[in-house]
């Protein structure tokens, strides 16, 4: 009776261990957490830097085409390359606008392009060819680049282009040891430079050297003066809207500008030959006076670019044989202007090598063996002054990076009816005696409608 009683519990037990387990719901199985990918550390170049795009390469085109200036790039893309084993191959065309339409249009665009003009920088982003630049070098940007220079790689308000190599043209120059020897001061001031010209004509001397010549491109000198001039008197906002026509050639701001300028250019005891040694003499050749044992002329206002056309013996010596101030200022509130150019480095591919080679571009070390080398500045905050090796280049890298204003030249941004046009043969026509009314009514004709 004892066992049937057990075996009745024990059959009770089982009964019960089977329903609890059909009546349990199962608790559903958790799926592993996804494994996240570690974002990578640090902008493409330090990833570059660090072999992440070893053995890929970087197409780039630009219109330094043989010669120093294209051994000198070639240079800095080596340095590149050495760092991050990305390959860097360049072609140089002397007819790079053609080109560079005839390849983009052709759906091959190179990865990376120097673009020597803005406004050719700006229809190609207008077309949405280009890459707009990334947080991680507008960051680098931003932190080794005067404000200036991120607003003019831009295209309405987006940032496209990353400066590299540029040249500036607000520079007087004079020959030193002639100079020191007259007991003359460098000026600082608008006023200061008038006198210093004044003194010059007192002392039996012609203070300015000034040729407009220069083939079908006459005229051009005579637009570097107006442009830096506008600069100085007009500030840089309407020296913006002037370029975009919003403030006409035949408007107040213009004219005073040209006031200042006449005050050298028509005055025959200040300038060599007076209005016809003006129309007359090569912008290249029109300073070799100066270096005469007794000056012919004294100073010469232009771009770095013109030691490179003077006698060997002075190029060979040009600590010693030259000296150059910047351009005075006339209103205070501008500083002391700079007008200048240079090449925008821009994107067609978004390719992370392309990236890093873009942001290397933005590193003053990518400045060192062509500011070494010599014939070219460099915006980057971070240059060493020392890379230059000459006191000239390095006073005229001081003058560029200390600027607070900075424009590019007014007639590459104008269009070409008027900035390679009107405006040259305007000039041309005002200093060979037409009206100035005349002279700036024509050239607002000229604008394309």
């Amino acid at each position: 009776m004892k066992r049937s009683w057990f075996s009745i519990l024990a059959l009770l037990l089982v009964l019960s261990m089977v329903l609890a387990a059909c009546g349990a719901t199962e608790e559903p199985t958790q799926a592993p957490e996804p494994t996240q990918a570690a974002e990578p550390e640090g902008d493409y170049l330090e990833r570059a830097q660090a072999g992440e795009f070893d053995g890929t390469s970087v197409a780039v085109m630009g219109a330094f085409a043989g010669g120093d200036e294209e051994a000198r790039f070639v240079s800095v893309n080596d340095r590149f390359t050495e760092q991050t084993g990305i390959e860097v191959t360049y072609e140089g065309t002397r007819d790079f606008e053609v080109t560079i339409n005839t390849r983009v249009e052709g759906g091959d665009p190179p990865d990376v392009a120097l673009m020597p003009q803005p406004g050719l920088k700006d229809r190609f982003a207008a077309s949405g060819d280009l890459v707009p630049l990334w947080d991680t070098i507008i960051a680098r940007i931003e932190g080794n680049y005067a404000p200036v220079w991120l607003e003019l790689g831009s295209y309405e308000g987006t940032p496209y282009g990353v400066f590299h190599r540029v040249n500036a043209k607000s520079f007087v120059w004079y020959p030193k040891p002639a100079f020191e020897a007259a007991g003359y001061a460098e000026p600082t001031t608008w006023d200061e430079l008038i006198a210093l010209s004044d003194q010059m004509v007192a002392d039996g001397g012609v203070p300015w050297c000034i040729g407009i010549e220069s083939q079908a491109a006459t005229g051009w000198p005579a637009t570097d003066w107006m442009e830096d001039l506008m600069l100085r008197t007009a500030g840089p906002e309407v020296y913006d809207q002037w370029v975009n026509h919003e403030v006409p050639f035949d408007s107040e701001p213009v004219r005073n500008a040209a006031s200042y300028m006449e005050q050298i250019w028509f005055n025959e005891d200040y300038v060599l030959g007076g209005t016809t040694g003006i129309l007359q003499g090569h912008f290249a050749d029109v300073s070799d006076p100066m270096f005469d044992d007794t000056p012919g002329c004294w100073m010469i206002r232009q771009g770095n670019f013109v030691t490179g056309f003077w006698p060997d013996d002075v190029q060979a010596n040009l600590d010693q044989e030259v000296g150059v101030f910047g351009f005075p200022p006339i209103d205070e509130q501008w500083g002391l202007p700079v007008l200048g150019g240079g090449d925008q480095v821009v994107a067609f591919n978004e390719e992370p090598q392309v990236r890093a080679y873009m942001e290397f571009l933005t590193t003053g070390e990518s400045a060192e063996p062509w500011a070494r080398a010599g014939g070219a500045l460099f915006p980057h905050q971070d240059q060493q002054l020392e890379w230059y090796q000459t006191e000239i280049e390095q006073k005229l890298v001081d003058l560029l990076l200390n600027a607070e204003v900075f424009r590019f030249d007014a007639s590459d941004l104008m269009p070409a009816e008027v900035g390679t046009g009107s405006f040259w043969t305007g000039m041309v026509d005002w200093v060979g005696g037409t009206e100035l009314d005349t002279v700036l009514s024509e050239i607002d004709a000229s604008w394309p409608q």
